[in-house]
This record gives structure tokens, sequence and C-alpha cells, in this order.
């Protein structure tokens, strides 16, 4: 079998979509690609809410571009290339080729060099883990799926806080 030639990996911050949410979600016994997500459920949803320590972040303006900033190293020093990257309040999108990498590994350095960020920056602190357990890890055979996945991630995420390796991202995005 050939290797993908990108990934769209998705994370959200630890608490902010729990099981049950009204978007949708999975858990660890439904999470398999292609079936349906989990259906609101507001009590399953609530449950879990009182058992989370910390209430979930919400990342400014300046923590996203911390994030970002991770991001873009991660990928320099790897080598790899990122086509798009959004970082959100909530969660993060990105689209990256990393020959020789699994998704999940990709995702693991990018969520480690992001908190190492955020914690030198004082914005969490030393103990605080900001992300979820795991996230989405879509690979991407074409061409067509990679412009795809680079324009819901730059086009589709709510207005104009987008970045794309090579262009300016915005000056201040403290909205979402």
């Amino acid at each position: 079998m050939t290797e993908p030639i990108a990934y769209f990996v998705t994370w959200t911050i630890r608490g902010s979509w729990l099981a049950g949410n009204r978007r949708g979600s999975v858990d660890r016994d439904h999470n398999l690609h292609g079936h349906p997500l989990l259906a609101e459920n507001p009590a399953r949803e609530a449950a879990l809410r009182s058992k989370t320590q910390d209430e979930p972040l919400a990342l400014t303006g300046a923590a996203r571009a911390l994030v970002r900033g991770a991001i873009e190293t991660v990928c320099e020093h790897r080598g790899w290339i990122l086509h798009a990257a959004n970082v959100r309040s909530n969660h993060v999108h990105l689209v990256v080729t990393s020959p020789g990498y699994e998704p999940e590994r990709v995702m693991q350095q990018m969520k480690s060099w992001s908190t190492r960020a955020l914690r030198e920056s004082k914005y969490i602190s030393a103990d605080q883990q900001p992300w979820t357990r795991h996230g989405s890890t879509r690979y991407l055979w074409d061409a067509g799926a990679v412009e795809l996945a680079s324009r819901y991630v730059l086009e589709f995420q709510d207005g104009p806080r987008a970045y794309a390796r090579g262009s300016e991202g915005p000056a201040s995005d403290a909205s979402q």
C-alpha cells in the first residue's frame, strides 16, 4: 500500500467538545472512520463536564499565534510541508505532508511543541494539559483531497482567521 500524500489533522482543547455535544462527537468505543457521530446527549455531556478538573481554555489571539508558530517550527524541523493551518479558540486544524510519519505521531509532535510554547509563554501552567487525548487524523490520498481539506481549513472556519503557508496571518484574531 502506498503512503498518503498528506494528513488532515484536528484536535480540540480538553473539555471543550465532550461526548454528547450537540455538534456530534466520538468516544473510545465509537470512533471508526465513516461511522456516524454520537447523537446529542446533554445528560452525558453534563456528567463528563462535572468530572473535568479545570474549565476548558479558550485560546486568545496571542495564544493561537504561539500554537501556529510551534506548528510551523515542527514542520521546518522535520522537513514536513504545511499546506494549511487554522488555530481556533477551541480546536486546531492542519493539513500536512509528513513522509515516513504516521498521522498519530504528527499530531503528537504538534501538540507537544504547542504545549511547550504555551508553557514557556506562561499562558498555561507547567502541569496543565491543554489538549484532548487524541483527535482526528484523516488520510489524504490525492491532490484533490489535499485541496479540499485545505479549503475547508482556510475558508470554512467561520471567518478570515486562517493561515496558509507563505501568507501573513491576521494581526489580531481574538474573537475566535
